[in-house]
């Protein structure tokens, strides 16, 4: 039998604590199916004594994981510590400048270091696997970057936060408000006691950023992508999306346009008849839209220890397949000298259906001064819905829109606004093409 693969786990949190018991309870059938053993020869955690499920006192610990990654006595480092700076940029640097294959499940380090990472891993001739950085359990890294050669992407999109899908979920079924579902999620620990980075946005746009890279062979631009949140989805929003045959989701999207790339996060009303729309709960999924296959649609556990241990321990046992000499494809698909610089398409410029919601002063006249708002800026209408607030001088209009651009939305919206017709802010939500 081939020599142990000696891997060394950064970081005995959930994920890492659950990584290092399936390598342990799974030591036979691992075996089997990788044609050599895995064993965990180091670890690197704060607290030695913690009791994390698993047997590990045969592994060397070490309270720095910079020392580790650079040890002799491993081929494989873990990095599950989180950051994209500190002791996690710096473990897997020094990793892979001595000649180590990395795992890490970091998506703020790749986005924000991902192709420097990746030209020293290329150059090294190593592996940075990164399965568990995008959509927990699912496997799209692999996918993209090995089922789908010789397809061109069109299109990515998906939902790829659990947490924000679980509050979505909740208030359509449950009626309750935006608040009270984050306070339920919290509790559950579905949402960090500060959950601005998932509810904002931010944990899909990282995510979003990679899987941009691997479908169109581009530097990752994480902080070019257009950004919006959930915390503005009122039950009013969920309530008209429903009657109009819609189901709001927090999609990140990412296509191929004339103008360039787009990427954008946002909250998007989907067909209800459509596969995403009944992606529900903590759920995640992606789908990837290519010139022979069609439409793909991945869709499973997105966050959770047993999840991403799940991709992690794949990207492991890839790595135990491997034999010297072997010739590793490129990290994102393409090798990343070549990754060409991102090209940002103009949201504003952005076509396609739209939800615009509109509290106005119940009034004469302003039903017909929004119509010519909208005929000015040549937006096509495919409903209208005009209903009474609790407020008796106020009335909501909901219009949905043919296809059009952002454009001529925002500066629709904005002549409303300067007509003096609103008493609120208006919604405005994209209507998005979806299988």
């Amino acid at each position: 039998m081939a020599e142990a693969l000696r891997v060394g786990i950064a970081g005995l949190g959930t994920v890492g604590a659950s990584v290092a018991r399936v390598l342990t309870h799974k030591a036979a059938e691992l075996t089997r199916q990788c044609g050599r053993p895995i064993e965990i020869a180091a670890v690197s955690a704060r607290d030695a004594t913690k009791d994390r499920g698993v047997d590990l006192t045969a592994a060397q610990w070490f309270v720095d994981p910079v020392k580790m990654a650079a040890n002799a006595d491993i081929d494989v480092f873990i990095e599950l510590i989180g950051g994209d700076e500190g002791p996690a940029r710096e473990a897997v640097k020094a990793a892979l400048e001595a000649g180590k294959h990395v795992v890490t499940a970091n998506k703020a380090l790749l986005a924000k270091h991902g192709v420097a990472l990746a030209e020293i891993a290329e150059k090294k001739g190593v592996l940075l696997n990164y399965e568990a950085a995008v959509a927990g359990g699912i496997p799209v890294i692999k996918t993209m970057r090995e089922a789908l050669a010789g397809n061109s992407v069109n299109r990515v999109f998906g939902i790829l936060n659990g947490t924000c899908n679980y509050i979505l979920t909740r208030m359509e079924a449950e009626g309750i408000s935006f608040d009270e579902c984050l306070k339920d999620a919290q509790r559950l620990g579905y949402a960090e006691a500060d959950p601005t980075f998932d509810i904002e946005g931010n944990d899909t746009a990282h995510k979003l950023s990679i899987l941009t890279a691997l479908a169109f062979g581009t530097k990752i631009a994480a902080g070019d992508i257009y950004l919006e949140g959930i915390s503005n989805i009122s039950q009013a929003d969920i309530r008209a999306a429903a009657e109009l045959g819609y189901r709001i989701k927090l999609l990140g999207v990412a296509q191929r346009t004339e103008s360039g790339i787009e990427q954008r996060v946002h909250p998007t009303m989907v067909p209800t008849a459509s596969v995403i729309a009944q992606v529900h709960g903590v759920t995640n999924a992606v789908a990837i839209e290519t010139d022979i296959l069609g439409e793909l649609l991945l869709s499973g556990p997105g966050a959770g220890g047993n999840a991403t241990a799940s991709a992690v321990i794949g990207d492991i046992a890839d790595i135990a397949k491997s034999r010297p000499g072997f010739q590793h494809g490129p990290v994102f698909g393409w090798p990343a000298k070549q990754l060409k610089p991102y090209k940002k398409a103009q949201m504003r410029s952005h076509a396609g259906g739209y939800f615009i919601r509109l509290t106005v002063h119940d009034r004469t006249g302003v039903f017909a001064a929004i119509a010519k708002r909208m005929a000015d800026n040549d937006i096509s209408l495919e409903s209208i819905v005009q209903r009474s607030v609790e407020a008796k001088d106020q009335k909501t209009v909901i219009l949905v829109t043919h296809e059009t651009t952002e454009a001529a939305v925002r500066k629709a919206t904005d002549g409303i606004t300067k007509d003096g017709h609103l008493t609120d802010k208006p919604q405005i939500i994209r209507i998005e093409r979806a299988a």
